[in-house]
């Protein structure tokens, strides 16, 4: 359950059409986007998972507020989630998508049915809801896209096909540049350790030790995925080498194939997004309940009654709304991506502070939230003046992912020298 429910998170609408399209434009090189979520949750597995299980606290922001007390506690929460909004935004916005270029429906029309359809059962099932329909995601995920695979190598030739038809270039894993390769390395690695979505079935493993074996599976589960969606993009560039969009490529492949390998991997990139956007619902309602309002109302600790049951299905609804009538006003702008980016950048740099927080002792709580503060203020600018000027201000491989991680490093450890460590509040 800890494995399908996290897997879903990482296996969402960028894994199939996203990689799909670099495949379509680079060749094999697109898998390094799932390849490189696999090398993030490793790195989870590998040194984190047993120790973020051991703190007993099912959010980011709670083990932030360990470390570094009630207020950096709310900070963390309320930055973490605009972050995890504005990627359940980007996951409606894939639905309007699919159901335009699959069914032919309107934008508004799709993301009203499908997405209050997913925070549905959502609300009213839990995290035990994501974890069931997650399984039946995972599996349709990796059968249809196999099935896909394989009904191409039918349609169009094998391997050696592939090969002889395109550029030697596109067989190359560094064919998508370094710079980019390298870029989603490093957000893998830090977001996989905050993520709440995908962190969230690890924090409420049953012990330390599935903790760790989770990691493991979901690491070995994500990380090939690409492979087969970057094979599917090379194919619709030998089958359709003329398309107005890379990003059509794998649609346009889907409505070329029989009935049966299509719908299956129909189904597949719908129970992609679905199964990254009801993970992030239910983290949204959860992180809002916990972190927010107990500690803002009473500063009590989370219980497990009727009442915040409650509390939390109402905010996981209102969050998902929240979700869904951002879709329906940006799902024709291009500024949601700046949106996602800024959000991924602000990850980063909560991972930098969780750090420091746990490992150095010196850490002064004061400082994190300044630099928590300080942080969204710089991505926010990097981002801003990308979408503006076309290029990031210092370096154009300098993303707003670099420069948020060293603003939280710099503003924390130089802070904590100003401000000595206060008590901590819990």
């Amino acid at each position: 359950m800890c494995v399908v429910a996290s897997a879903g998170e990482w296996l969402g609408g960028t894994s199939t059409t996203g990689v799909a399209e670099y495949g379509y434009e680079f060749g094999i090189a697109g898998a390094w986007y799932t390849i490189a979520n696999g090398v993030g949750v490793l790195v989870l597995a590998i040194f984190f998972a047993r120790k973020f299980r051991s703190m007993n606290q099912t959010t980011v922001p709670g083990m932030v507020g360990q470390s570094l007390g009630n207020r950096s506690r709310i900070v963390s929460s309320a930055l973490l989630l605009f972050a995890m909004v504005a990627v359940g935004i980007s996951q409606m916005v894939a639905i309007a998508t699919l159901g335009e270029t699959l069914f032919g429906l309107r934008p508004t029309l799709s993301i009203l049915v499908m997405g209050l359809a997913v925070l549905l059962y959502t609300v009213f099932g839990g995290m035990l809801a994501v974890g069931y329909t997650n399984i039946m995601h995972v599996v349709i995920l990796y059968v249809g896209s196999v099935l896909a695979v394989l009904a191409c190598v039918n349609n169009i030739g094998g391997l050696s096909t592939l090969h002889a038809s395109l550029p030697e270039s596109y067989f190359h894993m560094d064919s998508i540049g370094i710079p980019k390769v390298s870029s989603w390395l490093f957000a893998s690695v830090f977001g996989a350790c905050v993520a709440q979505a995908g962190l969230q079935p690890i924090l409420g493993a049953r012990d330390e030790k599935t903790a760790e074996k989770a990691s493991y599976l979901i690491a070995l589960l994500v990380a090939p995925f690409g492979l087969l969606t970057a094979l599917l993009g090379m194919y619709a560039r030998v089958q359709f080498p003329g398309l107005e969009s890379s990003k059509l490529a794998l649609t346009t492949l889907i409505m070329s194939l029989n009935p049966a390998a299509g719908g299956l991997i129909m189904a597949a990139l719908l129970a992609a997004v679905l199964s990254t956007a009801s993970p992030i619902f239910l983290a949204c309602g959860t992180l809002f309940t916990r972190d927010i309002y107990v500690r803002l109302r009473s500063g009590a600790e989370y219980g497990e009654d009727a009442r915040t049951l409650r509390i939390t299905r109402a905010a996981t609804f209102a969050f998902g709304l929240l979700c869904i009538g951002g879709a329906l006003l940006f799902h024709d702008s291009q500024r949601l991506l700046d949106i996602v980016y800024f959000a991924y950048s602000i990850r980063g740099s909560l991972f930098i502070i969780l750090l420091l927080g746990m490992y150095w002792r010196k850490t002064s709580p004061r400082a994190a939230n300044l630099a928590m503060l300080a942080t969204s203020l710089v991505g926010l600018f990097w981002v801003v003046y990308k979408s503006a000027a076309g290029h990031y201000p210092i370096h154009p491989a300098f993303s707003e992912t670099y420069a948020a991680m060293i603003t939280a490093l710099v503003f924390t450890v130089l802070g904590s020298f100003v401000w000595k460590k206060e008590k901590i509040s819990a």
